[in-house]
């Protein structure tokens, strides 16, 4: 909720944004915040590798030797933003005149507003860093206390700013006010979390070897993951015209929300791994388990829904020309979101049992071989080649993390193996339900897989108290509504 409830203010301010600004300004703003979420990579994976450390202290009982692991990090990561926002006032001059191309007549008011996003970039790296604390703590609570006013101002804080200026640079200044602001709660919310942080000013030279050597890991992944992500765009684009990319890109956007479900179970897995992984290895194993069971649970029905109704859902949304080019591209990448959904949960294992050299060296195998099959297949199928090998591509991917899961742990084979099948089951179902025609058809197709997918999980992939406690829940539901 944390991450969905900003999108929801997104909807309503973004048309005032654009009449308030124009067209040119707010392109402007939206590259501002891909520029931010690009330039927080100069932590270089120290925020991951703090959650996982922490954690892993937290686990052990060596509480005492916490803040000095926090400090020694925020040290390195303090210095890494200083030197991304070094790096981006120097490329200010390029971004504005040559890269970007922006209007001559923008082109001041674009210059100060990287250079504020410069001086944003050691707050925004830092705060990632306090944010990991809250996170090893499990403090989810506190992170979504701060994470949903922020996403919401992130977009409020611009519309305020239009009665009294249409500046780009203005806006700009008032969003870096606010990440300061919200840097300065996060070190009140980690003193509060973490005894002695603030009486405990201290690094330790022996701990930047581990963290650098994590982060670096870390880094690659973040580097590499989104690059396969967005590099079908640009091969779309070159290879069958750039109207193409729409068709493509339009229900991958839609689809891809889903993983936002698989997205934050992981987040919240990781820490628990990184500390249970040394003193509590069956706890682990059940969790992998329990939590694979709840993404298939969360993401199967609405990616049953979106494969049933592709053709319908795009013909009645955009056009007829878009459910025609887009319906089996929409089939093709809801069977890879639900792959990539499961894969979430084995790859915050490994990272959680401290080798995200592993997940790392994978990306990049992976790199060459996605790329050949997406030349290949788009020569030969068009759009659908394209999401086909992406889906195949996730799906060696979670393969692959499957095998190193139960290589790392031997306790999660028989999970593993269980999972395989019932994921499998799932793609099977999911295939054959592209070919059933006629709107009462499908609905029909739906609703008996929904009800036999309901009793086949509530009898096989919930555990008994995991039934109990959702009787009890419903119990209470339904017993407040008839109060």
């Amino acid at each position: 909720m944390g991450q969905i409830a900003p999108l929801f203010v997104a909807v309503i301010t973004i048309p005032l944004l654009i009449k308030g600004i124009g067209t040119d300004r707010f392109g402007l703003l939206t590259l501002a915040w891909m520029v931010i979420g690009y330039f927080s990579l100069f932590d270089l994976g120290l925020g991951r590798a703090l959650i996982k450390l922490v954690s892993e202290k937290l686990g052990e009982g060596r509480l005492a030797e916490i803040p000095e692991l926090i400090w020694t990090a925020l040290f390195l990561m303090a210095v890494l933003g200083v030197a991304g926002a070094a790096a981006m006032f120097a490329l200010t001059g390029w971004l504005v005149t040559s890269l970007l191309k922006i209007p001559v007549a923008l082109q001041t008011e674009a210059s100060n507003t990287f250079q504020l996003l410069a001086w944003s970039v050691p707050v925004v790296v830092l705060t990632t860093g306090l944010r990991g604390v809250l996170e090893a703590y499990r403090r989810f609570d506190l992170v979504n206390m701060v994470r949903v006013p922020m996403g919401v101002l992130t977009f409020v804080g611009p519309v305020a700013v239009l009665p009294f200026s249409d500046r780009l640079d203005v806006i700009v200044l008032v969003l870096l006010g606010l990440r300061i602001v919200i840097f300065l709660i996060h070190i009140g919310l980690c003193h509060l979390v973490v005894p002695g942080l603030l009486r405990q000013i201290s690094c330790s030279i022996r701990l930047i070897r581990p963290m650098l050597g994590f982060g670096g890991w870390m880094t690659v992944s973040n580097v590499v993951s989104p690059f396969m992500t967005y590099m079908d765009r640009f091969f779309i684009g070159s290879v069958l015209g750039t109207a193409a990319v729409a068709y493509y890109v339009t229900p991958y956007e839609i689809i891809s929300k889903l993983l936002v479900i698989p997205g934050a179970l992981a987040g919240v897995l990781f820490p628990v791994f990184s500390a249970n992984r040394a003193s509590n290895r069956s706890q682990a194993a059940r969790l992998f388990q329990r939590s694979i069971h709840w993404i298939l649970l969360g993401l199967f029905p609405f990616v049953l829904v979106a494969t049933v109704f592709a053709s319908d859902g795009l013909r009645w949304w955009l056009s007829s020309e878009f459910s025609l080019n887009g319906t089996r591209v929409l089939q093709w990448l809801a069977a890879g979101v639900l792959i990539n959904g499961v894969a979430h949960i084995p790859f915050a294992f490994i990272q959680g049992a401290g080798r995200p050299d592993l997940t790392a060296k994978l990306h990049l195998a992976e790199l060459p071989i996605y790329l050949v099959m997406l030349w290949l297949f788009m020569h030969q199928w068009g759009l659908v080649g394209a999401a086909a090998a992406w889906t195949l591509r996730v799906g060696l991917d979670t393969v692959v993390l499957f095998v190193i899961s139960a290589w790392l742990d031997s306790d999660l084979v028989p999970t593993l193996k269980q999972d395989a099948l019932i994921l499998v089951l799932t793609l099977v179902v999911l295939a054959a339900s592209c070919w059933p025609a006629g709107l009462a058809t499908k609905i029909t197709f739906v609703t008996f897989v929904v009800v036999c997918f309901v009793l086949l999980a509530w009898n096989y992939l919930l555990s008994s108290d995991e039934r109990s406690f959702i009787h009890r829940r419903l119990s209470l539901f339904f017993g407040a509504n008839t109060l």
